[in-house]
């Protein structure tokens, strides 16, 4: 009996010293768990949600003013504005979308003369608006002139004068039509230095064309 109590301790105590029963080593910890019970996760890494894209120069700007220019009504430093007509894309990418506001100066508006002289505009535009940032930006100038109006000019003189031969004519002959075609053409001088040639006009609505002459750099969202 006593054998048999002795032999039921030995085996005891050697299942309780197994070392099945004793932690593993060598693996890693199990992941924390929460407050709620559950696994928790590393955060993700965060993405960039902005490139930057330079706007190369040489590119065309195509704008529609909402600023009328004239040659006759505009002075020199007057603000012009306009709106991209066409989106600015570089590598498939909307760098300025159509409607970006940009706006310039009136560089030079010259009336026309009376005697000799035509009409002149030039403006160029500085600042380009996307979305909420402002880039300065620096293009190639936008110049009109009037026609020449000459042959206009020969046509009233040369009314004046067939309007005088006649009238010399009818008082006193050769001499007359001589002396009458003088003066009219002096009368028809007279009208061309009355009259002012032909303005410009870059009216409002209407799409005129410019380059950047400097590259910008800008940050577009990365969609």
């Amino acid at each position: 009996m006593k054998r048999i109590v002795a032999s039921l301790v030995v085996v005891c105590a050697a299942a309780c010293g197994s070392p099945n029963n004793a932690p593993a080593t060598g693996t890693a910890a199990p992941p924390a768990a929460s407050a709620n019970g559950t696994k928790s996760t590393p955060p993700a890494e965060a993405r960039p949600q902005f490139k930057d894209v330079t706007i190369p120069a040489g590119t065309t700007l195509h704008v529609r003013l909402a600023t009328t220019v004239a040659s006759d009504a505009s002075r020199a430093e007057d603000t012009v504005r306009g709106t991209l007509a066409e989106a600015i894309v570089v590598d498939d990418t909307t760098v300025a979308p159509a409607g970006s506001e940009v706006i310039g100066t009136v560089l030079e508006a010259k009336q026309s003369g009376r005697v000799k002289g035509r009409a002149e505009v030039a403006i160029d535009f500085d600042r380009l608006r996307i979305g909420d940032e402002t880039h300065r930006i620096k293009t190639a100038h936008i110049a009109r002139e009037a026609a020449s109006t000459k042959k206009k000019d020969a046509e009233k003189i040369g009314i004046g004068a067939g309007a005088g031969a006649v009238i010399g004519a009818i008082a006193g002959g050769k001499k007359g039509a001589a002396v009458g075609g003088a003066i009219g053409a002096g009368a028809g001088g007279g009208v061309v230095a009355a009259t002012r040639g032909d303005e410009v006009r870059m009216a409002e609505g209407r799409t005129v064309s410019t380059r950047l002459e400097e590259p910008i750099a800008v940050r577009v969202p990365i969609k």
